[in-house]
């Protein structure tokens, strides 16, 4: 259960530029923007309903690409994470390996917060995505580990639905929070509480079974048992076979295309994980751009997803439906749904808004992700689960994350420019002009 609620703190992580980059209402008293910083503080005027590293920095205009560059350097962390922290915790254990990752983590989320300049911020933001994405990829292997095959569904689901209710996490606490400084440190904060807890959790039993040492699993083994409240049993594990034979190299992840159907298997998740993912986290990260209140599209685009799990536990273990018509169909109800939010005015009623569609469908593509995860490790031997899911969690997680926050930061800096540089609007205070931006 620790490892599951963890993904609260990886939640507010991730979501963590989503306020902290968020840029209030300001206007500029005069027509020319000012090039220095020195002058442009006396000039530009902020909302003072929050604040956030573009009111301290005074990212606007040719600056507003830094939001997007801090956000494309965490997801630049997610790839390098995911590629290191897989076989370092084959290597060395999961559990060491995930406490090390979640110490640096609350170190550098600490760095973030008390950044005193833009370029401290954003070198955290790097380091925070290397150990934020392997801790993930380490915690979702080692809370299938510590169940049998027949509660992967569960526990898997439970995991993502916990990432679901961070989002809604973060958005409470920046409402109460609008300090940005304040914000980071109170959502790093839990990862503390988790740090020390997590030193509670034994290792996993299947890499100590797949280690040869079969007395530190059978420990382990009767901890968890006890911790279920079951009786003290006599259980005696056979010698691993795969420590048998020492000469042989471990597969590796070139094992996943030189088989036929291996290699099918994988370039189809792919793109499944690249459509999943594109839909998510551009509905996700869209959150802070929507109209009405900034804290309440957040967390509406986290709570949306908390239904999505129970439908997933009940479609997927049906024999009518399984698990690969059962995500096929929420994809293509995603699908629809945002589709179709291109043809709704937005003066169509609450019922027929394109804001309700666009929850519809992130509603129906978490579900989707969901599926996927379990699929996916469901699909290959166990020798290569974790480098499959490592594989494919990279593959999303950078390409798109990463590619999709560089777009869409750097097609807003520049739509804002023009704007700003065409249209400014005259609003007289006394007796001078006050330029205001639109």
């Amino acid at each position: 259960m620790i490892v599951s609620y963890f993904k609260v703190y990886v939640a507010c992580q991730s979501m963590l530029i989503v306020l902290v980059g968020a840029a209030p209402d300001y206007h500029v008293d005069q027509e020319e923007i000012p090039v220095s910083r020195a002058e442009l503080a006396k000039h530009i005027h902020f909302a003072n309903n929050f604040t956030s590293i573009v009111t301290e920095w005074y990212l606007i205009e040719q600056e507003a690409y830094k939001v997007g560059l801090a956000s494309s350097l965490f997801f630049a962390g997610l790839l390098i994470g995911n590629i290191t922290f897989g076989p370092l915790s084959d290597k060395l254990g999961r559990k060491p390996v995930y406490i090390s990752g979640l110490f640096f983590d609350v170190i550098f989320g600490y760095v973030t917060a008390l950044a005193p300049n833009y370029d401290i911020f954003a070198v955290s933001r790097f380091f925070v995505g290397i150990v934020n994405g392997g801790m993930a990829l380490v915690s979702f292997v080692l809370t299938q580990e510590y169940v049998g095959k027949s509660f992967w569904s569960f526990t898997g689901s439970l995991t993502n639905l916990t990432f679901a209710v961070g989002i809604a996490v973060y958005a409470l606490l920046g409402y109460y929070v609008r300090e940005w400084r304040y914000l980071a440190l109170v959502s790093n904060t839990p990862g503390v509480i988790f740090f020390l807890l997590s030193f509670m959790l034994p290792e996993s039993p299947r890499w100590l079974y797949s280690q040869g040492k079969t007395a530190e699993a059978e420990h382990v083994l009767q901890y968890i048992a006890l911790g279920n409240g079951k009786e003290q049993l006599n259980l005696k594990l056979k010698p691993s076979a795969g420590t048998l034979r020492k000469d042989e190299s471990a597969p590796g992840i070139l094992n996943l295309v030189k088989h036929p159907v291996l290699r099918w298997r994988t370039v189809i998740l792919m793109y499944i994980w690249y459509v999943c993912s594109f839909v998510y986290y551009g509905l996700t990260l869209n959150a802070g751009e929507l109209r009405g209140n900034l804290y309440l599209n957040v967390a509406l685009y986290g709570l949306v997803e908390v239904p999505a799990f129970p439908l997933c536990m009940f479609f997927i273990e049906k024999s009518w439906s399984g698990r690969r018509r059962t995500m096929t169909s929420f994809l293509v109800f995603a699908g629809f749904a945002c589709i179709f939010t291109l043809f709704l005015p937005t003066s169509a009623g609450l019922f027929f808004s394109p804001t309700l569609l666009a929850l519809c469908g992130k509603m129906m593509v978490s579900a989707a992700f969901n599926i996927v995860y379990i699929y996916t490790s469901e699909l290959y031997p166990t020798v290569l689960r974790r480098r499959e899911v490592a594989a494919e969690d990279l593959s999303h997680r950078h390409r798109v994350g990463g590619s999709l926050q560089r777009s869409r930061q750097l097609s807003k800096s520049f739509l804002v420019h023009r704007r700003n540089a065409h249209l400014y609007c005259p609003i007289w205070q006394a007796d001078k002009p006050i330029y205001s931006n639109f």
